[in-house]
């Protein structure tokens, strides 16, 4: 009994140290909130907002439900140790191991305390220099996170989307929503280099192509990244995708310019333009809180214009010819079955970022 009750008071302790340091009983709070606005009828009067804070909860439950579980079953489990039976010590005992499991589980959450790592998370693809083939190579990553997501049951929307003349895609936007999303594939952010044969090659040859992963928090307050007004040039034109009538003969797609940073963001997949134009919004203030983080800026204002490290960083090799490797340049992870990584197989990748 007494190395039960000294396993069960290490968990204890252990435990109630990393509720604090993830600030559990604030994020109960902020639940107890969002909730109780959900319970207001008039909030249904504005469904997109009623759907935001639905997806809130819903994420807020993912990220705290276990965490109260577990709370409550060592409570139960300690008062049951103090009975003193021991004809229960077989069945306590098993029940600590299983909390102990359980617990290292969840500390897993304790890799996810940046700023934004709750956020949710915009993913862009772009195609780098060298025609088709670099197309090709950014439409075969777009699949590869759609698969990813498909295997997560992460919630995915494309936000705007731009197909090569042959083959692939020049550029993808797509918004990611689940639990911790932007801590999970910040790891992604990046450029991201492909050796193989070229299928659009008549001498079938090796080629090497290039394509840009960025990966933004979605910052839907307004207040956190201060843009002036007057830095924004925003322009509005007619929408070239599919989305019904109502998209193609109106002038809904929105194109906004921070003009001191010269960073541009065109969406055109919503209905309004209001929508674009908000959406736009959130993946412009995205951009800025990284490029603050990467030039170690303290507010908008003060960043340099074309010192994103954009291109400046290759981060995973993926060859296919004449062997088949994936490598991260930064931790050095590796993974010899390429076709499965490619196939959205890339937790070993994320989960080695992390732990780095």
């Amino acid at each position: 009994m007494f190395d039960i009750q000294k396993r069960l008071e290490s968990l204890r302790a252990d435990f109630e140290q990393t509720w604090q340091k993830l600030d559990i009983g604030m994020r109960l709070l902020e639940l107890e909130a969002v909730e109780a606005e959900l319970a207001v009828p008039e909030i249904w009067n504005n469904p997109d907002v009623a759907r935001e804070k639905n997806i809130q909860a819903a994420n807020l439950h993912s990220e705290l439900d276990d965490w109260v579980l577990l709370r409550t079953q060592l409570d139960d489990i300690a008062e049951l140790l103090s009975l003193g039976d021991e004809s229960l010590l077989e069945e306590i005992d098993g029940q600590v191991s299983a909390m102990e499991q359980s617990y290292a589980n969840l500390r897993l959450a304790l890799r996810f305390t940046g700023k934004h790592d709750h956020d949710d998370a915009i993913l862009r693809i772009t195609a780098g220099a060298g025609g088709t083939e670099a197309m090709d190579w950014a439409s075969m990553l777009e699949r590869m996170y759609l698969r990813w997501s498909e295997r997560n049951n992460v919630k995915v929307q494309i936000l705007d989307r731009s197909t090569g003349e042959e083959a692939g895609i020049k550029t993808v936007v797509m918004e990611l929503s689940g639990v911790n999303m932007y801590g999970r594939l910040k790891s992604e952010h990046g450029t991201h280099r492909l050796v193989r044969l070229s299928p659009f090659n008549a001498d079938h040859l090796r080629q090497t192509s290039f394509a840009l992963v960025e990966v933004l928090p979605v910052i839907r307050d307004d207040s956190e990244v201060q843009i002036d007004p007057k830095d924004l040039r925003i322009d509005v034109y007619h929408s070239g995708g599919h989305g019904g009538q109502s998209v193609n003969t109106t002038n809904s797609a929105v194109r906004i310019t921070h003009l001191p940073t010269n960073i541009v963001v065109a969406i055109q997949n919503e209905r309004s333009q209001l929508q674009n134009k908000e959406k736009a919004m959130e993946i412009l203030r995205g951009k800025l809180q990284q490029m603050m983080q990467e030039q170690n800026a303290e507010s908008v204002d003060k960043l340099r214009a074309g010192e994103s490290a954009s291109w400046g960083q290759q981060i995973r090799n993926y060859v296919l010819h004449p062997y088949k490797l994936v490598k991260d340049t930064r931790t050095k992870y590796e993974e010899t079955d390429a076709d499965a990584v490619l196939d959205g197989a890339i937790d070993g990748f994320i989960n080695a970022y992390l732990d780095n």
